[in-house]
């Protein structure tokens, strides 16, 4: 790990202004992806700013029947949350299923949104990667590509998003609230908080440098049954082959995001009108212009079969 400097952030706007006012400075909270990137030397800040004490870790209710989920609540806390559990249960599931109880009781809301592809080639810094060293190469195009993206990707990345928080914020449409170094504020919605790779997949969401994440807003609940269903090589704390949250109402219809397939949570609104007349007539429109490796060419049918036994669960 490389040396660095470090200071305590005593207000958002302060540690949004001291982060945008250094090139290589970094927020750090949780500190479970941040910290095992800076000792493989693929993150090297110069400067952390640590932001635990800004006190952005409460749940609160909202003025229009949501919730507002601090940056830094807990993945432990948030899944656990009563009101969460009851009205938002895709939520719920979706953490639960994701990391260990360990790494669930340091990680954070905002940090989990933000966490870096799981792909081999970006971790293993003598190969070529245009996400970690952008204009590089890239080496698991043409190379083993059994996790990674079948969708979305470009012919700069093929990695994937290895998160199951977002998946499940991404049907709830959530809502990523932010402060800036100047001290103004914006409401991102999660739809268009991740970025696909293109020709820069190094920018993997829209905040500016020093833009800090303090809250995620959910809508009034929905009603209808939660599902969070993940598929992956062994039970437990290991990320997605394929995964999908979903809410399904009485009447069939519903909502789906994919989780595993593509450099973000993957849902496509349009597709969910063909909901209630099955998973592979819906997977035919959500996986439209996938372009799978021989690799990873099982994720379309193995999520179309995920899809379905989700349905199936829901119907039973």
């Amino acid at each position: 790990m490389r040396s660095f400097t470090y200071e305590r952030a005593r207000t958002p706007a302060d540690a949004a202004r001291i982060v945008a006012s250094h090139p290589g400075a970094r927020f750090l909270a949780g500190g479970t992806n941040l910290l095992d990137l800076m000792k493989l030397e693929i993150e090297t800040p110069t400067h952390l700013v640590d932001v635990q004490d800004l006190k952005l870790d409460r749940i609160e209710p909202t003025d229009v029947g949501g919730l507002r989920i601090g940056a830094f609540v807990s993945n432990t806390a948030l899944a656990s949350d009563e009101r969460v559990r009851r009205d938002y249960g895709v939520l719920s599931r979706a953490i639960v299923a994701g990391a260990s109880g360990q790494l669930r009781n340091k990680a954070t809301t905002a940090g989990n949104l933000l966490q870096r592809t799981r792909c081999p080639y970006f971790y293993d810094t003598n190969q070529p990667c245009n996400k970690r060293k952008p204009g590089s190469g890239c080496a698991a195009i043409g190379g083993y590509s059994r996790q990674l993206a079948v969708i979305g990707s470009s012919d700069a990345c093929i990695a994937t998003y290895p998160g199951d928080m977002a998946v499940a914020m991404r049907v709830l449409d959530a809502t990523v609230e932010t402060v800036r170094a100047d001290g103004k504020t914006r409401s991102i919605p999660i739809g268009s908080f991740h970025t696909l790779p293109g020709n820069t997949p190094e920018r993997e969401n829209v905040l500016d440098h020093g833009e800090l994440v303090t809250a995620v807003t959910l809508p009034a609940p929905v009603g209808g049954t939660h599902v969070y269903r993940k598929v992956r090589d062994r039970a437990s704390y290991a990320f997605a082959l394929v995964s999908v949250a979903a809410i399904v109402q009485r009447d069939g219809n519903g909502r789906a995001a994919f989780g595993g397939v593509a450099h973000r949570p993957w849902r496509v609104e349009a597709a969910e009108a063909a909901m209630p007349s099955g998973a592979v007539e819906m997977s035919k429109a959500v996986f439209a212009g996938a372009r799978p490796t021989d690799d990873n060419a099982f994720k379309i049918p193995l999520a179309t079969r995920t899809l379905a036994a989700v349905i199936s669960e829901v119907k039973s």
